[in-house]
């Protein structure tokens, strides 16, 4: 006789902020039947991954967290992974859902079982079914790589920026670093003063503005300590002062020359050799890609034991790296900070009700209803899905919102009875329609570069193309007319 199968009437696939936001205020709710799959050995989700050398984050820490748990001790301006690390588990603990998550608990597959209303899951740590399925895995999970001709001939070590290489002592050698990327701005100036000699392969120029950080005064902590509303006041600053870059992104691009003459303004103030000048300067408008806060990575390339190469890889050589300008450079270490893929592994094994699985559903078009529930997928709800992240905006405030509006859907089950919930296809389609309208003019579509806000047939990728706070607005209650709603 065979032990019966674990059930829970709520799965949540990712410990990171949107899985543990969801545990939270999941149990504030009175669902206290859940449970959190984490694939790794600890929760943070990307700050638990990413531990490359400088790794930070690139909004303020006052913004970059839960608006339910504020922090008054950030150390710095912008938080560091330890100490966000830390940060999210002081969370967890604090609200007691860190005994909620199975570590090493992968999904293998999660089925919708149309006959029985609920969801099958295999999974590392065993089989379990589930009435509700919520995937919070985030849109920085799985790290891309460049195919490089020849790459399979190289002798020296190859680390991607998301599994950095400890245990390789970079003291000594000739390294290459290959994208220049949020990740790759942040580990260059900490390795540079380590190396031999570093060679960057630059694609395209990124936009560097000036980022400020400084440390937080052990007086500034004990006022926000003692007088949270400053703490509050700080969190609504920074968010009115990113949220203004929206009118750049999607208002009118004519917005954007104010922005970018502060990023010429540093790389002039940075950057004294105009031949390595006119190589760092972007040749498309601010907001067309990720801008990046960045205050030591323009000095790094410019120390004699850097080069920034930007002809392109023409081969890759068992110690070597031949650019398409025919000249070898001897390579001991090649490092990618090529960025992450777009969608996330675990998509392509979540299969709704018509057999397809999430990750085929967005390869064929970005879709989702709101960023929160996808049609064909019944009982399930993501965060961050197509059209719920920002370009303009902390992904914890975007987070928060699909929370909100994810545990008030599943109230709404409750409330009434009901046993299977989807979104209905035409309110889907209405506002992915919306969606493609609102960014047709966009300067992620007409800034002149390519980069993971859009997809490779020219669409917008997913980012949302209006103000966050409307956005608020349309999540903060459960629009319960788009869904079908029945009783088993």
């Amino acid at each position: 006789m065979t032990d019966p199968i674990e059930h829970r009437q709520i799965a949540i696939i990712g410990a990171g902020f949107g899985g543990i936001g969801l545990a939270i205020k999941l149990r504030e709710a009175g669902f206290g039947d859940l449970v959190v799959m984490e694939r790794a050995d600890d929760l943070g989700g990307t700050w638990q991954a990413n531990t490359y050398p400088g790794c930070a984050c690139d909004v303020p820490s006052h913004l970059y967290s839960y608006s339910f748990a504020p922090n008054p001790g950030w150390s710095r301006t912008y938080g560091r992974q330890p100490e966000i690390l830390e940060y999210i588990r002081s969370v967890a603990v604090k609200h007691g859902v860190d005994r909620d998550i199975r570590y090493n608990c992968e999904v293998l597959e999660a089925r919708w079982d149309e006959q029985e209303a609920l969801w099958r899951l295999d999974t590392a740590g065993g089989p379990l079914t589930a009435d509700f399925l919520l995937s919070a895995t985030g849109v920085f999970a799985e790290a891309k790589y460049p195919v490089l001709p020849g790459l399979e001939n190289f002798e020296g070590t190859t680390f991607h920026s998301l599994h950095w290489d400890h245990d390789y002592d970079l003291a000594g050698k000739n390294v290459a670093v290959i994208g220049t990327g949020a990740s790759a701005v942040q580990f260059i100036p900490e390795i540079q003063p380590k190396v031999v000699f570093l060679t960057v392969f630059q694609r395209s120029a990124p936009w560097i503005m000036p980022r400020l950080d400084r440390r937080t005064s052990s007086a500034t902590q004990r006022l926000l300590r003692s007088v949270p509303l400053v703490g509050k006041a700080i969190r609504g600053a920074w968010y009115v002062a990113i949220e203004g870059f929206g009118s750049v992104g999607f208002i009118d691009n004519r917005f954007r020359h104010p922005y970018e003459a502060i990023g010429k303004l540093q790389l002039r103030r940075q950057v004294r050799d105009p031949q390595l000048r006119r190589k760092l300067t972007p040749d498309y408008m601010i907001g067309c890609k990720r801008a990046i806060f960045a205050d030591a990575y323009l000095p790094a390339l410019g120390r004699p034991n850097v080069d920034v190469v930007t002809d392109g890889i023409a081969e890759v050589r068992a110690r070597s790296i031949v650019t398409r300008a025919g000249v070898e450079i001897p390579v001991d270490a090649i490092i990618y900070g090529t960025g992450f893929e777009p969608l996330a592994a675990a998509y392509d094994r979540i299969i709704g009700s018509e057999g397809v699985s999430v990750g085929e559903v967005m390869r064929k078009q970005r879709q989702s209803y709101l960023g929160a529930a996808l049609a064909g997928f019944p009982n399930f709800f993501l965060t961050l899905g197509p059209f719920g992240a920002a370009g303009n905006q902390s992904a914890i405030f975007m987070i928060e919102s699909q929370i909100t509006y994810i545990v008030e859907a599943l109230r709404r089950v409750r409330a009434v009875g009901a046993g299977r919930i989807e979104v209905r296809r035409e309110a889907q389609d209405a506002f992915v329609a919306e969606m493609e309208r609102r960014s047709a003019d966009t300067v992620w579509l007409t800034g002149g570069c390519q980069s993971y806000y859009t997809t490779p047939d020219g669409h917008n990728s997913g980012l949302y193309p209006n103000w966050s706070f409307e956005y608020r607005r349309r999540t903060a209650t459960f629009d319960h007319a788009s869904y079908e709603v029945s009783h088993l």
